[in-house]
């Protein structure tokens, strides 16, 4: 019977790392351990670790006794506005975990890290698209290119090797994450909804009109068992849903699906319109018996700012991951109804 292999999930409470861990706590022939800053307010199957990445220290008395880790996958991040120290702390984060591990696990084969869009320079405006993994970067700071670069040369001579996966936006479930756009769309109607509104899209018309894509956190697990067990080493990866659309097209369908009337797009800073919304979701949440998350962790609105009034094509090429022998495609139409109804199932939405 072949070796079992140890999934090491940094990010474990994350909408990637959550995902990661549920894939890999189900699937036979692997252990999954998550690492995360909070404890998990869920029951899990996988051996949860507690730990700040930032502390050196306590990564490394937190990895003394995970020896049989076989596959590390870097889904852990901080958002910080200074460019300089969202670079230093993200870079130091992915340094003291690997350095750890690369130490204390001996049958370590292969770290996986998490980029994203923001890699071809999305922030920033406009740019090539269909983006492809070898594009020429933009003017730094990107903690992407540093991350990459460092985990490049730390494993050079080493037992074991990299790979990288770039997702867009990646949709599944976790509260608290900085970037959960499906949990924003969903809590958006919601409480628009409770205000007896129709769903009316929240971002500039030119953005509704623009083509877009968005990465299943499922699928995402899937490409990421791929990518420990099969892909190149030292290859970078675009993943996506396989599709791309227009919000034009899926807003109907979603106000479908919360038993709304749709209306015209009305760009509004979500972040400043939704700031006094706390008293209409705690009623909604008493009324319908829902899970008592915080108002405040419940939906990024930041997040959801950038991406409903990113008002220029977003289409990463997902080429190389075909030809390198993974095919997976996701509906993303039906992936959001999907887990709109999840959300449903949870009792986060009524």
């Amino acid at each position: 019977m072949p070796e079992g292999k140890t999934a090491l999930v940094a990010g474990g409470l994350g909408v990637i790392g959550r995902a990661l861990v549920q894939h890999f706590a189900e699937r036979g022939g692997w252990e999954a351990v998550a690492l995360s800053r909070r404890a998990p307010d869920f029951e899990t199957r996988a051996r949860h670790v507690q730990v700040d990445l930032l502390d050196r220290a306590a990564t490394e008395a937190a990895l003394a006794g995970l020896g049989g880790v076989t596959h590390l996958f870097y889904a852990a991040y901080q958002e910080w506005r200074d460019p300089k120290e969202q670079v230093d702390i993200n870079l130091a984060m992915l340094q003291n975990l690997v350095r750890a591990a690369g130490a204390q696990a001996k049958r370590l084969r292969r770290v996986v890290l998490y980029e994203g869009v923001k890699y071809y320079g999305v922030h920033l405006g406009p740019f090539k698209t269909p983006a492809r993994e070898n594009d020429a970067r933009h003017m730094p700071p990107n903690f992407y290119y540093d991350q990459e670069d460092w985990l490049r040369a730390e494993a050079t001579g080493k037992a074991w090797d990299m790979a990288a996966l770039r997702p867009d936006v990646v949709c599944g479930f976790a509260v608290g994450n900085p970037m959960n756009l499906t949990l924003v769309i969903a809590v958006y109607a919601a409480i628009s909804k409770e205000l007896g509104l129709p769903l009316r899209f929240p971002g500039k018309t030119s953005a509704y009109r623009a083509l877009a894509q968005v990465t299943d956190a499922a699928q995402l697990a899937r490409a990421s068992e791929w990518a420990a067990l099969s892909a190149p080493a030292g290859e970078a990866f675009n993943i996506t849903n396989g599709d791309v659309f227009r919000w034009d097209q899926l807003w109907p369908s979603f106000a479908r699906a919360f038993g709304m009337e749709v209306a015209p797009p009305q760009a509004i800073p979500l972040s400043e319109f939704m700031r006094d919304k706390k008293p209409v979701w705690e009623r909604i949440v008493s009324r319908h018996g829902l899970a008592p998350y915080a108002y405040e962790t419940i939906a990024a609105w930041g997040f959801g700012d950038f991406i409903f009034n990113c008002d220029y094509d977003v289409i990463s090429s997902t080429t190389k991951l075909r030809q390198a022998g993974f095919a997976d495609v996701v509906d993303s139409e039906e992936m959001f109804l999907r887990m709109f109804e999840e959300f449903r199932r949870r009792r986060v939405i009524p």
